[in-house]
């Protein structure tokens, strides 16, 4: 359609037929038939008035085809200004990587080599080009990991120094965990426990450089990254931290919530997107709670959202992580249907925080056929996952509980859900428990015992583990939040023009 465009100025007049005769190309869109004996003769002065108002239109017309000629030509050197997009996962082949890596083949160039970097165990980057004799040792691969991380280098007084580690030098930030003499610090016992995700997400991307590959790998250029996580330990912040002690007048807490909000804020990382590709671990339902607003747009991973405004909370942008439990996993369980006593059990929370409390739950968890995991104050709790690796069929009287993992895990096919409607019916809950036949609750006993991997929290993290299906989790969300922030700069150098 273009060379028609082009060629109309170039028409040929034929004086016998008194007509304009098109080149061959656009014969199509420009022939008319031509004059029979039968019609009537045309007005020669017509045909005058016609050639004067061909030329000037003529002219218009060469102009206006050189001009897009010309933006045609520009337009195979032309490239769009660079957005600092992170590259989508599938933009490098793993089979491209040109070191050593565990579970992957070396056949890249040496340019290639440097085109992402990551981090080692003591954050610093790692070259995968450095190795040379020793570059024999496997080392994970940020191209073939499910999500890519940047993490920021925040002071230890936001993570390990709120469990007492202090650095041995004042450049040094991170714990040693190269150095097996030396383990990383130790997360507070007892309840705190609970709610130590952060920790252990952490010591997951500090050690991501090195085998046991995890599905998160730390790289060293923010970038490069599909996500950046903040290395806040905001659970246990709050725990330890949240009271003022005099002679203090704003809490320990809330003064590091305020210096992050600060820090984060003002960082180019934060900038380029608003915070929406940010990721903090704010799993106690009190904790960040002077920060969670301000930080909203990023990305949290909680407990549920009992105590969030939907504006700062929501399924669509966040992550729910299971709680650390607190009983003992049962291993090697062999106590089916006919070997629990106790069809139904349930213990407070008052009762769990006695001396031996978890202890006494887990043996009876591990004694009975269900266990019963009612909302509190939130509608989450421990008791879920506790039931879970205690292989105690769940009964789940809350609802609005948001489960870790759905969107990949059926929770009906080792739980039974009761609306708290029919909970508060006479009857209702053991009429509905005890209607559940033995080959019923044997087959929800067996995939019990498939899942409560996916619960355990442990360094260094294994497959399909809870620190890893985290990161899965994560990994899920980063389209959605790739789509929010291409659509948002849809009009962006429109409005620089402005």
């Amino acid at each position: 359609m273009l060379a028609c465009i082009a060629a109309t100025p170039l028409l040929f007049s034929s004086p016998e037929s008194n007509q304009i005769d098109p080149p061959w190309g656009c014969r199509d869109l420009h022939h008319r038939p031509p004059q029979s004996s039968d019609d009537p003769p045309r007005n020669p002065m017509a045909h005058l008035r016609g050639r004067t108002l061909l030329l000037p239109l003529a002219a218009a017309t060469v102009l206006v085809a050189s001009t897009i000629f010309l933006f045609a030509a520009a337009g195979a050197r032309w490239r769009p200004a660079d957005t600092g997009l992170p590259f989508p996962p599938a933009a490098f082949s793993a089979a491209a990587v040109p070191v050593t890596i565990a579970g992957v083949s070396s056949n890249a160039t040496a340019a290639a080599r440097k085109e992402l970097s990551f981090l080692d165990e003591n954050g610093h980057p790692d070259d995968p080009a450095s190795g040379s004799d020793s570059g024999t040792a496997a080392r994970c691969d940020p191209r073939a990991a499910a999500v890519r991380f940047f993490m920021y280098d925040l002071p230890p007084e936001f993570h390990f120094g709120l469990l007492g580690w202090s650095p041995p030098s004042p450049d040094s930030v991170w714990p040693d965990l190269t150095n097996d003499a030396a383990p990383p610090p130790r997360y507070p016992g007892g309840l705190n426990q609970q709610h130590s995700v952060e920790y252990w997400l952490t010591l997951d991307l500090l050690s991501s450089s090195s085998p046991p590959c995890s599905a998160a790998v730390r790289v060293a250029d923010y970038r490069d990254a599909d996500l950046i996580f903040v290395p806040f330990f905001a659970s246990l912040s709050y725990n330890r931290h949240s009271r003022p002690v005099p002679p203090e007048k704003v809490g320990r807490d809330k003064a590091l919530q305020e210096k992050l909000v600060r820090y984060l804020t003002a960082r180019p990382e934060w900038k380029r997107y608003g915070g929406a590709d940010h990721v903090i671990v704010a799993h106690h339902p009190n904790s960040l709670l002077h920060a969670r607003a301000a930080l909203s747009p990023a990305v949290f991973v909680l407990s549920d959202f009992g105590r969030y405004h939907p504006r700062v909370a929501r399924l669509e942008k966040d992550v729910i992580a299971p709680y650390k439990h607190m009983a003992k996993t049962f291993v090697n369980d062999s106590a089916g249907f006919d070997d629990r006593p106790t069809l139904l059990y349930f213990r407070g929370a008052i009762y769990r925080k006695e001396d031996h409390g978890a202890s006494k739950a887990s043996q009876g968890m591990h004694s009975s056929k269900f266990c019963l995991n009612i909302a509190g104050d939130t509608p989450s709790s421990n008791r879920l996952f506790d039931a879970i690796v205690s292989h105690c069929v769940p009964v789940i009287i809350s609802d609005d509980i948001e489960l870790p993992y759905e969107d990949v895990l059926d929770y009906s096919k080792f739980a039974i859900f009761v609306r708290s409607s029919d909970a508060v019916k006479k009857s209702y809950l053991m009429r509905l428990i005890s209607g559940v036949s033995k080959e019923q609750w044997t087959s929800m006993w067996n995939r019990l015992k498939e899942v409560d991997k996916h619960f355990e929290y442990q360094y260094p993290s294994q497959k399909a583990d809870a620190v890893q299906m985290i990161w899965q989790a994560l990994a899920r969300r980063v389209p959605a939040i790739h789509l929010k922030v291409h659509r948002s700069s849809r009009f962006s150098r429109s409005d620089r023009g402005k």
